[in-house]
């Protein structure tokens, strides 16, 4: 039965205008798994040009051990900017992704010249909807012996490195799983690691995750929630260290605020000072000019046989400072 929320929805602003060839979503959970979106906004190749492409990708695939698949039943949406759904790939039905095909999806899921003219009405905006309903996961097998020991704890198989806090998450949260419904020992035993891995991630410095990271957390959590899990607890988490980590920006964002004004006083200080340098060497140029004038006129007097005392000199220099001052 299909879920009425699509397992991950990739909104793709200014669409028309992008001219890369091929644009990637996030990673997200479904079923359990890993997965991204390849988008190729004007065809996968030649064959495809014109034409919108998206794909199906299986995310971090050397992390699963050897022999690992997944049987999955998909389909895609696309949707304009109203939320409108225009277009529907309608239902794959049973596709193994494994090793050796890592990607399925469509070469001409549309013609763009359909998407543009007919129903998105110049828009930028484009979104595209997944949805995905995993029928089988297999995880394969490790070369390394030791971590094929595993150990029921209430249902799920937990490898011995995660015993601890499985056991400490069902004593502090006895109901989390009373909602979850798969029975398959592969489909348990992924959503467990993938509620493992949250919790851990959750549990880091809030200045240790990044903005990438938290998206991915808020994506798991909704899977982990749609399927069945009580994670109240656990959301409030989430929330905490999300406005920790926006404490921790904002705090950040204020020092280097503080630090760029220190920057520009100690730039104004420096500037101020080199004004008065300039000022003093104005003012010294001018006491030079002043005493010159005032030595050639000493020295005219002289020369012509005038009779030039202390107050004819200093009545000279005022003259001269006068006209100095008028002239400044």
């Amino acid at each position: 039965m299909w879920s009425q929320t699509p397992s991950f929805r990739f909104e793709i602003e200014e669409f028309w205008k992008k001219k890369t060839n091929r644009i990637l979503s996030k990673v997200f959970v479904a079923g359990g798994c890993e997965w991204y979106l390849q988008v190729y906004p004007k065809g996968t190749n030649l064959a495809d040009a014109g034409h919108l492409s998206v794909y199906l990708h299986v995310a971090n695939p050397k992390s699963l051990r050897t022999g690992w698949k997944r049987n999955v039943s998909y389909y895609f949406t696309v949707l304009n900017h109203r939320n409108i759904e225009r277009c529907n790939s309608g239902i794959i039905e049973s596709k193994v992704f494994d090793a050796e095909s890592l990607s399925l999806g469509f070469g001409k899921l549309f013609p763009r010249s359909k998407l543009k003219e007919k129903f998105f009405m110049g828009k930028d905006s484009v979104i595209i909807e997944v949805y995905i309903n995993v029928i089988e996961a297999v995880d394969g097998e490790s070369e390394d012996v030791t971590e094929k020991e595993t150990v029921d704890i209430n249902g799920f198989q937990v490898s011995a490195s995660q015993v601890a806090l499985v056991r400490k998450i069902f004593a502090e949260q006895p109901d989390i799983a009373s909602g979850f419904k798969p029975k398959n020992q592969v489909v348990r035993t992924a959503y467990m690691n993938v509620l493992v891995d949250l919790i851990n991630t959750l549990n880091k410095p809030s200045k240790s995750h990044s903005e990438t990271e938290l998206i991915i957390s808020q994506g798991e959590l909704r899977e982990l929630e749609e399927v069945g899990f009580e994670i109240d607890w656990l959301k409030l988490k989430f929330d905490n260290v999300f406005l920790e980590r926006k404490k921790d920006d904002d705090y950040g964002s204020r020092v280097q605020q503080l630090e760029e004004r220190v920057k520009n006083l100690e730039k104004v200080d420096s500037l101020k000072r080199k004004v008065d340098e300039v000022l003093l060497e104005r003012e010294k140029a001018k006491a030079v000019e002043l005493w010159l004038k005032i030595l050639d006129i000493y020295v005219k007097n002289l020369g012509n046989g005038t009779d030039f005392g202390m107050d004819s000199l200093k009545s000279k220099i005022e003259d001269v400072s006068l006209e100095k001052k008028k002239s400044d």
